[in-house]
Formats: structure tokens, sequence, C-alpha cells
């Protein structure tokens, strides 16, 4: 019988020639197509942010509306829950007119004032008015400061602004100026606060209120003036001297339309006669 070997065998080194031979060689890169940079300018369609800030205005409209009674239509239920864009400005305009005069703008600053700290009074919240009452006070003081001199009487606010001088004429100035300037603080005090009864207050506003206390105190003033020339101040009292300067500074934006409005029938006249 064959006898087997005892001895063990070597194995036998595998060979590494495929091996080697796919190592050696270079696989192909797969190049990759460079992304490109989104080119700036106008792009198709709106962004997402503008989607998103469209429904917000759109429910804090219809929260508004809600709050306060105001009608609204239910043909604004499938328009609202859609994602269209047409759909959502067609319930944006139903609903403009809906809450109106109140806009998507001053809801939303109302709303913020509503949702600030409750431990802020509304003078922190709003400085506006916190500024018409210390105006408010000012004017006052100085109306009765100004009155209680004796150089503030009927003959000196007779004598106008060219027949009197010094300090009587600076006195009855501010005299007047006081009066204007509480007929003007009066009148902004309550339109702010219809503002923020009707949802129509806006944060801008604070602007044309500094313009228009300037217009007012002109305004009074001038009225006042005005009117002291008529028939030599003879017939004009420190009651009625006062009551022009405060109709003159509660109604300042209606002075100015009027005399806006003789300036344009002037204009007119020239303008007709130059064609």
């Amino acid at each position: 019988m064959p006898t087997s070997d005892p001895t063990p065998k070597a194995p036998t080194p595998k060979s590494t020639d495929s091996k080697n031979k796919g190592s050696n060689k270079a696989t192909p890169k797969t190049i990759e197509p460079k992304e490109m940079p989104e080119t700036k300018g106008i792009r198709k369609g709106i962004s997402n942010d503008l989607m998103v800030q469209i429904k917000s205005e759109l429910e804090n409209m219809l929260s508004f509306a809600m709050r306060n009674g105001k009608v609204i239509n239910t043909e604004l239920n499938p328009l609202i829950e859609s994602d269209n864009l047409d759909d959502l400005i067609n319930a944006h305009n139903i609903l403009s007119k809906n809450i109106a005069p109140a806009t998507p703008k001053s809801i939303r600053y109302l709303r913020k004032l509503n949702t600030e700290e409750h431990s802020r009074t509304i003078f922190s919240k709003l400085p506006i008015i916190r500024n018409l009452i210390i105006l408010a006070i000012i004017f006052l003081l100085l109306f009765i400061g100004t009155s209680l001199s004796n150089q503030v009487n009927k003959d000196s606010l007779s004598m106008g602004v060219l027949a009197n001088s010094g300090p009587s004429l600076l006195l009855n100035l501010l005299f007047i100026c006081a009066t204007s300037g509480l007929g003007v603080v009066f009148y902004l005090l309550k339109s702010v606060s219809e503002g923020i009864q009707k949802g129509t207050l806006m944060p801008e506003q604070s602007i044309y209120y500094v313009g228009l206390i300037v217009l007012g105190i002109m305004s009074g003033l001038i009225l006042s003036e005005v009117v002291s020339t008529y028939n030599s101040g003879e017939s004009l009292t420190v009651f009625n001297s006062s009551v022009l300067a405060l109709v003159g500074g509660f109604s300042s934006d209606a002075i100015f339309s009027v005399l806006q409005g003789i300036i344009n029938k002037i204009k007119a006249v020239f303008t007709d006669g130059s064609d």
C-alpha cells in the first residue's frame, strides 16, 4: 500500500498576478459636474418666505375680524386653505376690504404690542402717548403761567405782532402758542385713541404727529393774528383770541387744506392766463 508522505507540504502561494494587474490599472475617476452658483436676480415665482408672510397676514386679519365682529365672507375658506398663489391673493384682497379702515400692517403692529409683557405699562408700549401727555402738561403750564401775567390782556392781544413789542409781545405769543399747542395735542390724543380702537395705528405716524404739532402751533398763531387785524382789534377779546388759537391748533390740517386750496386757485389763475 502506498504510504502517505508525513512531511507537511508548504502551501502553494496564490498567484497575485490578477490582483496586481488589477491594482496597477488606474481606476477611472468619475468627474462630477460642478454645481453652478445660483444666479442672482429675478427668479420665477415667489419665495417660501413670502408665502409664509401672506398666510401670516391672513391669519392676523381673520383673527382681527372675528374679535371686532366684522362680517367675514364664507368663500374665504377654500381660498385660505389653498397653497395656490392666486387663491391666497384673492383671500388677502377680500379680508383687506372686510377689516377696512385697518390694514394688515397696523394689525400686525397692534398685535405685537398686545403680545409684549403684561407688566409693561401703556406708556412704555406706546411712547407716543407718553410724549403727547408730557407736551400737554407743558402747554398747560405755559398757558397758566402766561395768563397770570398782567401783560397778557385784551389790549395787548388786540395790538397784534406789529403794534406790540418787548416782553409783552413775547408773553402774548407764548400765550397764543400754548393755546394752539393744547388744541393740537387734544386732537392728536383723540386720534391715537381712535387708531387703537379701530386698529389703524402704525409706528410711522409718530413722525407725522411731530409735524402736525408744529403745524398746529403755526396755524393757531396765524389764525389769531389774522383775526386780530379785523376791525383794528376793537371787537376782539381774550376769549375770542384763545378760541381762535385753540381752533387753529385742533384743525391744523383743515386750515392747511384751506390755505392750499387758496394757493391752488391763485396758481390756476396764472396758469390759465399763460395758456
